[in-house]
């Protein structure tokens, strides 16, 4: 991997150190990363979003012997896009509620990958350069609201974004194989990040590589990177007939709606902190076009339904890394100019949106409370938020979204406007029906009249006979208000 551990070379900076191996340094430097990243994590520990639920659903069947599936008795599905998450989890699916347990370990995991690379992202830019400047970039770590809430919101996002972390400290500090093996594994359990890893692998280590190893051919190093996401797709497509998640198909893409999302993203996320361009070393260059290949690539992606920039959450730590040496290698007034567009952003973020993302995970948790006794005793459910739902009890659970369902993710429309026929509800033997009123609206009499928050939710009330057939049962009190509605006995 060229130079040894203690033998790592400078580049053609010239005031990069000379030595790695200076233990209580190193030992001091991941003290700062991880105290930069620990704060707003327990701040926001309380985040989580409907579909970290999914995913431990899955896990609790896995752990019971039913398989890879979200009910019982319905085929298998591809409804987790990391392949092989739920199968993590269903290490801890036990006790009475496996799917709250399963849920619990996957927020602990992911936090604890976070802090872990955190620390190691300290070393790395405690190396990057020599002036005192470069550790303003742990700035952008400790302002990140996104960073702080998706690492431990029981989403396999946490454990992605200590890979890709991992993978640009590693590059700075001289472990090439390591940076090639981390990004690897984080693109092939999200296919997004496929770009930034290849772009990363192909553009110059930091550390000369010698001549006569694969790892010197940057088109190798590439292939390399994509190598787990095309086996992933492989294995996909040998199971489900289709290569991609099935979450592709239930959320079709949008561009106009991707290059909103990656503009937003980008301006609240810190990334202004990283335009900079003269007299910057190569390998420097080449993490700031593995950033530009991940913007475009979820532009092309379409975005992301979820709050706080979720799909550009695992590059944080490749931003906040070269922001370090910007701020060091620039001028001061230009590098501090740009650091200071980039912290009003995530300022922003951080008092605007975070104090209500902290207190989602009790409203949700509330909810499960509230409504398991009602939900208990049906046998067939229909819901758009099926990951909460799911957790409640063991019934058939029908997914108005199409994530985990491929026959509703065919339907035309969106993941949260699916054109949902009556027939379908009929052959599905739904019982039970769950909908999430609208911000402040009130529960209206008949109750097809009320105003619901999405448009799948609006279709399926208005479907023909829906006042007749069912009858509301139950009503969640709190930030979310679902209605539970039975089907009337005739």
């Amino acid at each position: 991997m060229g130079a040894s551990r203690g033998e790592l070379k400078k580049d053609e900076h010239p005031e990069c150190p000379e030595s790695v191996t200076d233990w209580p340094a190193r030992g001091w430097a991941a003290a700062l990363g991880l105290l930069a990243a620990l704060p707003a994590a327990l701040w926001l520990r309380g985040f989580m979003v409907d579909d970290a639920l999914i995913s431990a659903r899955y896990a609790a069947n896995i752990a019971a012997g039913h398989g890879y599936r979200f009910n019982i008795a319905d085929p298998i599905s591809d409804g987790v896009t990391p392949l092989g998450w739920a199968h993590l989890l269903a290490l801890f699916a036990r006790g009475a509620e496996p799917v709250l347990t399963a849920f619990r370990a996957a927020k602990w995991m992911g936090l604890f990958a976070w802090l872990i690379s955190a620390a190691l992202l300290g070393v790395a830019i405690d190396r990057i350069h020599t002036r005192r400047r470069r550790y303003l970039g742990l700035v952008l770590i400790a302002t990140s609201a996104p960073l702080a809430a998706w690492c431990s919101a029981g989403m396999e996002t946490g454990l992605v974004l200590g890979l890709a972390t991992t993978a640009v400290a590693a590059r700075v500090l001289g472990f090439e194989v390591i940076t090639l093996c981390a990004s690897a594994v984080a693109a092939a359990w999200r296919p997004e990040l496929l770009p930034w890893a290849v772009v990363l692998a192909a553009c110059p280590p930091r550390t000369e590589l010698p001549s006569n190893t694969v790892l010197a051919r940057p088109w190798l190093r590439a292939a390399f990177a994509a190598t787990a996401a095309l086996l992933v797709a492989a294995l996909r497509f040998g199971i489900f007939q289709r290569p991609t998640p099935l979450a592709l198909l239930a959320k079709p893409p949008n561009l106009q709606h991707g290059v909103y999302y990656a503009f937003a993203s980008a301006m609240l996320c810190g990334l202004v902190a990283v335009l900079a361009w003269s007299r910057l070393p190569p390998w420097i260059r080449g993490l700031q076009a593995a950033l530009a290949a991940h913007v475009v690539a979820i532009m092309l992606a379409g975005g992301d339904w979820m709050p706080l920039s979720r799909l550009m959450v695992p590059v944080l730590p490749t931003v906040a890394l070269t922001a370090s040496f910007v701020v060091a290698h620039s001028n001061r007034v230009w590098g501090g100019g740009r650091l200071a567009l980039a912290l009003a952003g995530q300022l922003f973020v951080m008092f605007k949106v975070a104090p209500a993302a902290a207190q989602v995970g009790d409203h949700r948790l509330a909810v499960i409370e509230q409504l398991r006794r009602p939900l208990q005793r049906a046998q067939s459910v229909a819901s758009l938020d099926i990951g909460w739902v799911g957790a409640t009890s063991s019934a058939a659970v029908l997914d108005l979204a199409g994530v985990t369902d491929p026959a509703v993710a065919v339907l035309p429309g969106g993941h949260t406007s699916k054109h949902i026929p009556s027939t379908l509800l009929a052959a599905r033997h739904i019982d039970t029906l769950v909908l999430l009123l609208g911000k402040s609206a009130p529960l209206e009499k008949p109750w097809t009249h009320s105003k619901f928050a999405r448009v799948v939710e609006l279709r399926v009330a208005r479907l023909n006979g829906m006042a007749r057939d069912y009858r509301v049962v139950a009503l969640s009190q709190g930030k979310l208000r679902y209605v539970v509605l039975q089907r009337k006995h005739r």
